[in-house]
């Protein structure tokens, strides 16, 4: 029982530690986010219903996000296009920058 509930704990602690974000640059993100702000708001904050707000957002929910939309393991038709050219890099910049707003 103890060495199963050992090697769960490590099982989690690695999975938990592939998820944890690199520091980004919020001046870089704050550059790039330019397209982003036709749907998602000049700063970060939507006009429209269906687009979500993204400043304030947690940084690492926005990384993970923006990798899914650009991975192709969460798909919407209008992120695709955006997301596709992005480096991890870009992603981070991008997390760091609507994660610094209120």
């Amino acid at each position: 029982m103890k060495k199963s509930f050992l090697l769960a704990m490590a099982a989690l602690a690695i999975s938990l530690w592939g998820t944890q974000s690199v520091a980004g640059d919020a001046a870089a993100g704050k550059a790039k986010s330019a397209v982003c702000a036709a749907c998602h708001g000049q700063n970060g904050i939507s006009g429209n219903d269906i687009w979500p707000n993204l400043a304030g957002q947690k940084k690492g929910y926005l990384v993970k996000q923006l990798k899914a939309f650009r991975d192709g393991t969460r798909n919407d038709p209008s992120m695709a296009p955006m997301v596709k050219p992005l480096s991890d890099t870009d992603i981070e910049n991008l997390a760091e920058y609507y994660s610094s707003l209120k």
